[in-house]
């Protein structure tokens, strides 16, 4: 009984930065990576490296483009829904429980 109780304190504690992604296997987060790029989606599947498999993504993309004659920058953003992404963990920047 008592080794049922160390192990499910075990399953649900953080310890280890990688610990806080498994426990929200299942649950949708938010990926900002490189080139002004944010996902948020459910997390199904990552790995040491911070490779994550998302699913029902929302991909939002930022950038910025120049005026011609006024050399105003406006900043612009698209969106586009994904039913699976698999993400690079070298592209990963931060990833948040949404």
């Amino acid at each position: 009984m008592a080794d049922d109780v160390d192990q499910q304190q075990t399953t649900n504690t953080v310890q280890e930065p990688l610990d806080r992604i498994r426990l929200s296997l299942e649950e949708r987060i938010d990926a900002k990576m490189r080139n002004d790029r944010e996902a948020q989606g459910r997390l199904h599947a990552y790995d040491l490296h911070l490779n994550v498999i998302l699913g029902d993504v929302e991909e939002t993309a930022a950038t910025i483009e120049t005026e011609g004659k006024t050399r105003e920058e406006i900043s612009k953003s698209t969106k586009q829904n994904i039913p699976m992404l698999s993400v690079w963990g070298g592209g990963v920047v931060l990833v948040a429980p949404h």
